[in-house]
């Protein structure tokens, strides 16, 4: 709670975002930068089915998709209210909703 007559705290949110090679970089609005690489957000992505399978125990021998071998690449990155953005991905994904709160997380 803020003290009296002291206007609300607004929640950090970005400023601008920016591709820079591997990279999402993100100027959020206290000035702070975040650098996120494109296979950390993959694999980090926050909806429900790569949340359950990140929470099954790893196997013995892994096999590898094609996608998977695949560098992590964006196709897009939409706007979700004024509080999120929706990534899709190149290798089809787009469930994936991010939040401000959960990308500077990530940071």
């Amino acid at each position: 709670m803020n003290p009296p007559n002291t206007p609300p705290t607004r929640p950090v949110h970005p400023l601008q975002l920016a591709a820079e090679g591997d990279d999402l970089v993100i100027v959020w609005s206290d000035s702070t930068r975040t650098t996120l690489s494109w296979s950390k957000l993959r694999k980090n992505c926050p909806c429900a089915g790569c949340r359950a399978e990140r929470e099954k125990p790893a196997p013995l021998l892994p096999i590898i998709q094609l996608e998977e071998a695949q560098p992590a690449r964006p196709k897009s990155i939409d706007p979700v209210g004024r509080y999120a953005y929706q990534i899709k991905w190149a290798d089809g994904h787009d469930s994936g909703i991010y939040s401000f709160e959960y990308l500077r997380s990530l940071g």
